[in-house]
């Protein structure tokens, strides 16, 4: 096992993994952050139907992130069991890759013989993060400065399509790329009021659908955005390979927008089958 693993997840993945002997061993690391009910029953389902040994170690790791973990871990672990109890339940079987030094996918999934792989990945704000230039930005101006944030986002999440898309080039399956952005926080700033972000959905899908023409290895991109104001659209037009969901700012437990993005030049695009149950998640 490796060396950077800490002994007390190699004993929790060694121990029974029974519904009353999990929840009894998360009581006995008190120091640790405790998880709520629906997190713990996600965790449950996910360990009792990926029992391959890989997915194990994996969900140990993911628990380590939610219990002890910094923000980032914590965020990028809760995106990572969302998705993956959503697509159980759209009756994916599934299982965790394991986590190496040749960046492979987050998940494998099947429906019947068909095959395809999932990568999640968190933008979370850092005050660390280096800032956009301003330069191509003058008509968001215009727009004020919530605007010019959803301009800023939309060429971050390009940005991140572009990063993640190297590390995936190499499946011949469909691939599936899921951008979880929990709070649209530009400035990297952690305290003070929350700033609104008001974007161009239709703006955003056209971007991804261009960028993607040029990516032919990935075969969608999935968009979930839990902190943004979607901008009222003044086109009745729409893109045929793009699917939105947007809920009510009052919704607490989902995300505001939703987006499936198909890659019109896939070399592997997804099935009917694949489609249909990318698309009841939304």
């Amino acid at each position: 096992m490796a060396r950077w693993r800490p002994r007390r997840t190699v004993k929790f993945v060694a121990c029974s993994w029974e519904d009353n002997g999990f929840r009894k061993t998360l009581r006995t690391r008190a120091r640790c952050e405790r998880l709520s009910q629906g997190i713990e029953d996600r965790w449950v389902t996910l360990r009792r139907h990926c029992a391959d040994e890989s997915s194990g170690l994996r969900l140990g790791r993911l628990l380590h992130r939610l219990t002890c973990g910094g923000s980032g871990a914590q965020e990028s672990a809760l995106a990572e069991l969302e998705l993956a109890t959503q697509l159980v339940h759209a009756g994916v079987r599934l299982s965790f890759l394991p986590e190496s030094g040749a960046r492979t996918a987050d998940l494998e999934c099947h429906l019947g013989h068909e095959r395809f792989f999932v990568e999640v990945t968190v933008m979370v704000g850092s005050a660390a993060r280096r800032r956009i230039p301003w330069r191509g930005l003058n008509e968001a101006g215009e727009q004020g400065e919530e605007g010019c944030r959803g301009v800023m986002l939309t060429h971050r999440i390009l940005a991140r399509v572009q990063q993640k898309a190297k590390q995936l080039v190499d499946y011949c399956d469909p691939v599936v790329l899921q951008i979880s952005v929990p709070h649209a926080d530009l400035k990297g700033g952690r305290g003070g009021r929350r700033e609104e972000t008001w974007l161009d959905v239709k703006t955003l899908s056209g971007a991804v659908t261009v960028l993607l023409t040029n990516l032919p290895h990935l075969s969608a991109v999935l968009i979930a955005l839990w902190d943004v104001e979607p901008l009222p659209s003044k086109a009745g037009t729409r893109l045929v390979n793009v699917q939105v969901v947007e809920r009510a700012r009052g919704e607490r437990g989902v995300p505001r927008v939703r987006m499936l993005v198909r890659n019109p030049c896939a070399g592997a695009p997804l099935t009917e089958r694949q489609r249909e149950v990318l698309g009841r998640i939304l």
